[in-house]
């Protein structure tokens, strides 16, 4: 029987190409490598899950590989050697490592170091390495890989040419699962690609890990529906059905929907923030110059255009405040349930309450000026 590859290892870029979401940092490096201008002390910094690794894997490899081009035949395993700081972070770990640097490279170029979660070292480990980091044998260059870059010492930081990974966009995390599932002959919904992405927050890795969980339930038909169900989301179409209840000013139906999102586990402060989200995104929807910024399937984005355009922006101002005033008091209240039921109800007669004002300053007018 074959052995089972998760994605996130059997797709991870072997080239800085096919690297998702970091072309910045790639093309720096590759300029760097082409000019023959390549430092010897790197940090790349970012959240987790971004290609950190992946990428001082790809430049351990190019920077020892002919006209900067990975030979899939070469292997350079001897020339790079990865240190995990988490559990390797005392000095005679460093002292080590610090001892294999001072032995030139049999094979290649370079011998490449690379260390990772390096904000775990200890103080010590960080001083036994300061005087290599800052006098470096021309053969030797340092990757160091962190996701908190504030506790790095300066000393460090100066000796490093520091690259900023980005969190991943939600529309490159799509198009690369959808190809990953072409790939892998698996058939899935845009708005569920999206819903992953969405929940990765910006990690590739979780993004693939996501993936693997809803095609394994899936069994090759990868649906929006499974996906809200397995990932035990509250989905979109909930918030939809909600604010049209809202609109319509029907606060039962309101309350209603909240009993059964209750009674379906999901807590309050869950239910709240999505109902915010939901209304900054009709917000952005008003303002054609603001909509490109929703991070949706088109026909997501059509749902919130339509739901948008029948409702008014003081409507939507108004209910965006009432919901955020209801955030910030959910955990202190002593009454959280009775605090969301009173939001809603106030959300479903904020419409006629705006309609009353908009009167009574009308006839307010009308008086002044007869």
């Amino acid at each position: 029987m074959e052995q089972y590859i998760v994605s996130a290892r059997k797709y991870r870029p072997t080239n800085f190409d096919a690297v998702v979401g970091q072309k910045h940092v790639a093309d720096t490096l590759m300029r760097e490598i082409e000019s023959n201008k390549l430092a010897q002390a790197f940090l790349f910094t970012g959240p987790r899950g971004v290609g950190k690794t992946t990428c001082a894997r790809i430049l351990a490899k190019v920077i020892n590989s002919q006209g900067g081009e990975v030979d899939p035949k070469q292997d350079f395993a001897f020339n790079i050697f990865e240190l995990d700081a988490a559990s390797n972070n005392s000095v005679d770990d460093m002292r080590n490592l610090l001892d294999q640097v001072r032995i030139p490279p049999q094979v290649g170029k370079y011998k490449v170091y690379i260390i990772d979660e390096v904000h775990m070292l200890s103080a010590s480990a960080f001083n036994a390495f300061l005087k290599t980091l800052e006098e470096p044998p021309p053969y030797a260059i340092f990757i160091l890989a962190t996701t908190e870059k504030h506790k790095i010492l300066p000393t460090i930081l100066s000796r490093c040419q520091v690259f900023n990974f980005n969190r991943i966009e939600v529309r490159d995390m799509v198009d690369h699962l959808r190809e990953i599932a072409q790939k892998e002959g698996v058939s899935a919904e845009d708005d569920a690609l999206h819903l992953i992405a969405r929940k990765a927050d910006g990690g590739l890795r979780d993004a693939l890990s996501i993936f693997d969980q809803l095609v394994s339930y899936s069994d090759g038909g990868l649906t929006y529906s499974k996906a809200v169900e397995v990932l035990n989301e509250l989905d979109a179409d909930t918030y939809f059905e909600i604010t049209d209840a809202i609109l319509n000013g029907d606060a039962g139906s309101c309350i209603i929907k909240l009993d059964s999102i209750i009674r379906r586990g999901f807590d309050g402060s869950v239910f709240v923030a999505g109902l915010t989200a939901h209304f900054r995104n009709l917000a952005v929807c008003k303002d054609v110059r603001t909509a490109a910024l929703l991070d949706m399937s088109d026909n997501f984005r059509q749902k919130y255009a339509e739901q948008a355009a029948a409702m008014g922006f003081s409507l939507i101002l108004n209910g965006l405040n009432l919901l955020n005033d209801c955030d910030e008091k959910y955990k202190i209240s002593r009454h959280p349930r009775l605090l969301l039921e009173l939001t809603l109800m106030k959300l479903a007669n904020l419409k006629s309450f705006i309609s009353h004002v908009a009167t009574l300053e009308e006839l307010k007018k009308k008086a002044l000026n007869p």
